[in-house]
């Protein structure tokens, strides 16, 4: 993608062009970006596919799960031709027909202290999009530590939430809103609804494409919940935690 994108409101990004938010700058904002996605499940699906379509110019995301017949009822970046394939490959596949313009980075892995560092070199933003609290204050640390913003979401049945968290620019981190447990709890399944990952990813891609381009009022100290069964949605303010082990709360005041 060249800096500026030819001001075509027929083309790729033209709906974007249009927009006095985002514009010819927003747009080579995002394809100059580079943005790490962890996790290709329910909320992993939509977020890589309005990223990849809005032209995030480099794309990676880590996975290292197989697609199951069980992941098609909300995972809507699979197909069951690729039942048995790496959600990684299958995402790059899929991905790569939607925009052939971007460049994308599969790494079929489980995320791990050992190999966190290295993958998050590079990037501008990490999208959280795991299931398990050990995972997700893993992904924490290494942020905090990288100065890297760290977009978090989470869902269970009926309800979601995101996060906007960087305390390299004033914001909290992960673990001053959720504190790490000492023994996380038991991983249990309590089901979900299909769609709510396409609603709460699809908000995510949308804060992150805020972010990268500077639109609008991001979630930096703010965590965003809905609660689809009731028709209920909030934003709650989050502030740095004094004594957080993680960042120390260095964030500062939101």
């Amino acid at each position: 993608m060249e800096d500026r994108p030819a001001f075509d409101p027929e083309g790729r990004y033209g709906r974007h062009l249009i927009l006095p938010e985002i514009g010819p700058e927003g747009q080579a904002r995002l394809g100059r970006a580079a943005v790490l996605v962890i996790g290709t499940g329910g909320l992993g699906a939509p977020v890589l596919l309005y990223l990849a379509a809005a032209g995030v110019g480099r794309l990676g995301f880590a996975d290292d799960d197989v697609v199951s017949l069980s992941n098609l009822q909300r995972q809507v970046l699979h197909s069951t031709p690729r039942v048995g394939d790496l959600k990684t490959l299958s995402a790059r596949d899929r991905l790569a027909d939607l925009n052939p313009e971007i460049t994308l980075e599969p790494h079929a892995l489980r995320v791990s202290a050992d190999n966190i560092g290295a993958l998050l070199e590079g990037h501008d933003l990490v999208i959280d999009c795991t299931d398990t609290l050990p995972a997700r204050h893993l992904i924490n640390r290494a942020c905090v530590a990288a100065g890297v913003p760290l977009l978090s979401g989470a869902i269970a049945q009926w309800e979601g939430q995101i996060g906007l968290y960087h305390p390299a620019s004033g914001g909290p981190c992960y673990a001053c809103v959720f504190p790490e447990p000492e023994a996380p709890p038991p991983v249990q399944s309590k089901g979900v609804v299909g769609a709510l990952p396409g609603v709460v990813g699809a908000r995510m891609a949308l804060e992150a494409i805020k972010f990268l381009t500077g639109a609008g009022a991001r979630l930096k100290g703010k965590l965003w919940m809905v609660d689809t069964l009731w028709n209920a949605e909030r934003v709650m303010a989050t502030r740095p935690r004094a004594n957080c082990p993680v960042c120390g709360g260095k964030g500062g005041s939101c």
